[in-house]
């Protein structure tokens, strides 16, 4: 028996051992295995990123809320006022137990049971409705001006990303072609066609051209990292890319057109003109408020051995009170309505005016550098790069051609997003991104 109990008790104990020699080999196996492939970055258009932003934008999906809560309002002015259910008994024998007996309950004892109701007058429900669901009319217009907005940061910022982009691409390219540059004048100082001097002078200019590389790819990090916030932060993953290019899209629509559309399109002017119809249901039901409730209630009563039914009712005198200092307000309310929303329409207006005119502006920048700007600043690199490299030109020519043609490149790029910008705040001006 003693052997025995022995060897139930070591069996565990080569069970956990033979466990203990595989267990290495699957850790180490575990360590061998390769690394799951990475998920290529993510590639988003405009368009995707306007839609990500509209589905995750955590202010916005903050700001949809208020909806569902002046739904849940409407529910709550639908509601019917509650009846209340009353009793009472009166002469029990508290003092004198012996007398608790059913006989003295019966001839003695007195028991009232009632139940009552608030009868609403002046249509105050349907009023109290009205006016919840004309605030909700309101909000979802507010809500929709939000996402416009948003819409808004978003292009701009997705822009702005796309000449981050183009500026890097510039960047690498042209200190490519420049790094071309000091090999041949390190050949040239070589074969005694050079100086040190100038050789010197190409090799600071190189510093300028890796120092515009540094400087576009922050641009490009910090511009990435605002658009990704806008999307919402986990809507895309960090390394992440945006696709498009800078292009000059023209707007064909005259500026009464853009302001009569304006009027018709943007959710703020909508959302002011709906807070002219909550005023006014708000001044509805003041008056509504103004109407006395009548309370009704039917009462059991027991008395003695007598058993009857009691009906009250009452009504407050509408001698003093008849809500005339809420009916006042409201009435002004809506005259402050009527005043607010002819503003807005004001301002809808001017935003057209002065983003038409920003558009116009840099329309005409574009067009200066598309009408040949931009091929003479090429030229003139190309002639000068050529020229020096067969001794026909100086170093200091060179270096000037060089420097004009970048800063005209890059200033195309910022006037094409500049245009784009413009168009896009348009756009937000007008309320509709669909213009012809």
């Amino acid at each position: 028996m003693h052997m025995k109990s022995r060897a139930r008790t070591a069996w565990p104990l080569i069970v956990f051992g033979i466990l203990g020699l595989f267990a290495p080999t699957r850790a180490a196996g575990q360590a061998g295995a390769p690394a799951a492939p990475q998920n290529p970055p993510a590639r988003v258009t405009l368009d995707q990123a306007i839609d990500m932003a509209l589905k995750h934008n955590h202010s916005l999906q903050a700001a949809r809320t208020m909806i569902l809560q002046n739904q849940a309002l409407e529910i709550t002015a639908n509601l019917r006022p509650n009846p209340t259910l009353s009793g009472d008994t009166q002469f029990l024998p508290l003092f004198n137990p012996n007398d608790f007996t059913t006989t003295y309950l019966n001839n003695n004892a007195q028991f009232d049971l009632g139940v009552g109701y608030l009868f609403e007058r002046g249509q105050k429900r349907q009023h109290r409705l009205q006016a919840a669901k004309d605030q909700t009319a309101v909000t979802t217009a507010q809500v929709g001006d939000n996402e416009r907005t948003l819409t808004f940061n978003v292009a701009s910022q997705f822009i702005a990303a796309l000449l981050a982009q183009a500026n890097v691409e510039l960047a690498d390219t042209d200190l490519k072609s420049f790094q071309q540059t000091v090999d041949i004048g390190e050949e040239q100082t070589k074969a005694g066609a050079m100086s040190e001097g100038d050789l010197l002078k190409i090799k600071l200019q190189m510093l300028q051209f890796q120092t515009d590389v540094s400087a576009a790819k922050l641009a490009r990090v910090q511009a990435m990292a605002s658009l990704r916030q806008l999307l919402g932060y986990e809507s895309v993953p960090e390394s992440y890319e945006v696709i498009g290019d800078l292009e000059y899209v023209p707007v064909k629509l005259g500026k009464d057109d853009l302001k009569a559309l304006a009027l018709r399109q943007r959710p703020d002017v909508r959302a002011a003109q709906l807070g002219v119809t909550a005023a006014e249901s708000q001044l509805s039901l003041a008056q509504a408020n103004g109407k006395r409730d009548v309370t009704a209630s039917v009462n059991y009563s027991h008395v003695g051995d007598t058993n009857g039914v009691s009906i009250f009712g009452s009504i407050e005198l509408p001698i003093f009170d008849r809500n005339q200092g809420e009916i006042a307000r409201t009435r002004y309310a809506v005259g402050q309505s009527q005043e607010l929303s002819s503003e807005q329409a004001s301002l809808a207006l001017t935003d057209v005016e002065n983003s038409y005119e920003a558009l116009h502006t840099n329309d005409e920048v574009v067009q200066l550098y598309q009408s040949g700007y931009l091929k003479d600043s090429q030229d003139s690199r190309d002639i000068s790069q050529y020229a020096y490299q067969r001794g026909a030109a100086s170093l200091l020519d060179f270096l000037d051609a060089e420097r004009s043609y970048r800063a005209t490149q890059l200033a195309y790029r910022q006037a094409l997003a500049s245009y784009m910008t413009s168009l896009e705040q348009l756009r937000q001006a007008v309320g509709t991104r669909s213009l012809p």
